[in-house]
């Protein structure tokens, strides 16, 4: 493999660029008008243009991708995340046109692209599952039988997408009725697809995901898991590896059950398969990811490996170079994603360019970015500037570096997370390790914030009035 084409933009395709280079393999970037000066266009060795700002003119033009890579001897297209990264079709296209496709085969995509596809082939392989249905319906009467027979609260959810959409969580049955209607019509909305499944709500459910790695040689290991419970809409803001509460027995129980549903789909590369974990520690399947995740850095970082290294060898047709028994956990690692939203308005999108963008330095830092100082942050895709990611030997010093790395990171033009995210450093139940995916409902608030905000300010203010004082004694006592 030669040449790699990266199907992406942003942070990803730079972060796929710089591991293909080390490898030695050239990079081609694609790009729409709005992108025309980014970073990984700049980066890579070769761009093509391919088309107008909004994705379906330009990064969903799976066709265009194809042709461009046929007539410039690309040897592997890899679609980083989002975009066409979870597109069976054009995974096959891509393969049809003679091109490996960096990423699982078509139908692994296709089996877990649809939720009740993918709990139907894992519960073959005797994975934990929540209580629920398994077929979708969009018949009123008939969720309110189901949600009698599991028992309230229940969670309704649309068949076809995520991301928060089409999801209505019913506390009493006399709301069943409004709550399905509602949750058919956002997704038919969202996805053309109105069929949703019902399932037993799991109250204070923590989000953890566990990273699996496929070869063609029929091998899949685990790569432990990810704490992703801090949340805002249904979307992950904080992730960290490993999580502060998993005990050995179940790290192992659900890795074990993570490779299992990898192999009923015949899974080859990277993905992720995420659960909800109970109060009781209990585990159940949620869904697979079948492309490489945003937070893949933390796993990175606490085994040493370079996932994308890895998809372009299982790619190549290379057998893993590890084994189960050789992956242990080192350290801890933590990532704030740095969204351009403001906190103190629910989080809504925040536009404008980057008067100021300064990364923050150091040892057991790092941040994956695809912007510059200068640069104006688009409408027309995801909000996320960059992730910021903390390594330490232990949970607290990687919190500690985070609150450095946060208050190092200057950026002004746009309102971002990163206030949020010192909130969440800061905050009793993040470092006790005793919250879930409710933590922002429960504990955040823009008059948090503030209050926050203000201590900050305050203790600055006393530290700076200290030093002061300090100085004048010591001119004081120099002036005799």
């Amino acid at each position: 493999m030669n040449k790699i084409l990266v199907a992406n933009r942003g942070e990803i395709a730079l972060r796929i660029m710089r591991t293909a280079r080390t490898m030695g393999i050239k990079t081609v970037a694609v790009y729409s008008e709005a992108d025309r000066n980014a970073p990984h266009v700049r980066f890579a060795d070769e761009a093509y243009l391919l088309g107008p700002a909004p994705s379906a003119q330009s990064y969903l033009k799976g066709d265009l991708i194809i042709e461009i890579a046929q007539k410039i001897g690309v040897d592997g297209i890899h679609p980083g995340y989002g975009f066409l990264s979870e597109n069976a079709g054009f995974a096959q296209k891509v393969t049809d046109a003679g091109i490996t496709f960096i990423g699982p085969r078509p139908h692994s995509i296709e089996i877990m692209g649809s939720k009740l596809a993918a709990k139907e082939a894992a519960k073959k392989y005797n994975v934990p599952m929540v209580p629920g249905i398994e077929e979708a319906i969009t018949d009123v009467q008939m969720a309110v039988e189901i949600g009698r027979r599991v028992g309230y609260p229940i969670l309704i959810k649309a068949s076809a997408g995520g991301g928060g959409k089409g999801m209505r969580i019913v506390e009493r049955e006399e709301d069943t009725s409004e709550q399905m209607e509602r949750a058919i019509s956002e997704a038919v909305s969202a996805f053309g697809d109105g069929s949703v499944f019902i399932e037993k709500y799991v109250s204070s459910p923590r989000h953890i995901e566990v990273q699996i790695m496929g070869d063609t040689h029929g091998n899949v290991v685990y790569l432990f898991e990810r704490e992703c419970s801090i949340q805002r809409r249904h979307q992950k803001v904080v992730e960290e590896a490993p999580s502060a509460i998993l005990t050995p027995e179940i790290r192992k129980a659900m890795g074990e059950a993570a490779v299992r549903v990898a192999k009923s789909c015949d899974y080859v590369g990277a993905g992720t398969v995420e659960f909800l974990l109970d109060d009781q520690l209990n585990f159940y399947f949620l869904e697979m990811n079948t492309r490489l995740q945003v937070e893949h850095p933390v796993t990175e970082m606490i085994t040493g490996l370079d996932l994308v290294e890895c998809q372009i060898k299982v790619a190549r047709g290379e057998q893993l170079p590890f084994t189960q028994d050789d992956l242990k956990i080192m350290g801890h690692a933590m990532e704030l994603r740095v969204y351009a939203e403001d906190p103190m308005n629910n989080f809504l999108p925040s536009v404008g360019t980057l008067s100021v963008y300064r990364r923050p330095e150091g040892e057991n830092i790092r941040v994956d970015d695809g912007y510059t100082e200068g640069m104006e942050i688009p409408i027309y895709y995801d909000p996320m500037l960059a992730k910021l990611v903390t390594y330490g030997k232990t949970r607290g010093e990687a919190i500690q570096r985070m609150r450095e790395a946060i208050a190092q990171y200057e950026i002004e033009g746009v309102a971002t997370t990163l206030p949020f995210g010192r909130f969440v450093m800061d905050h009793p139940a993040f470092l006790s390790g005793n919250f879930d995916t409710h933590f922002v409902k429960h504990y955040f608030s823009p008059e948090t914030l503030n209050q926050s905000t203000e201590k900050e300010a305050e203790i600055a203010a006393k530290a700076a009035l200290y030093l002061h004082l300090q100085q004048k004694k010591i001119l004081k006592v120099n002036s005799f």
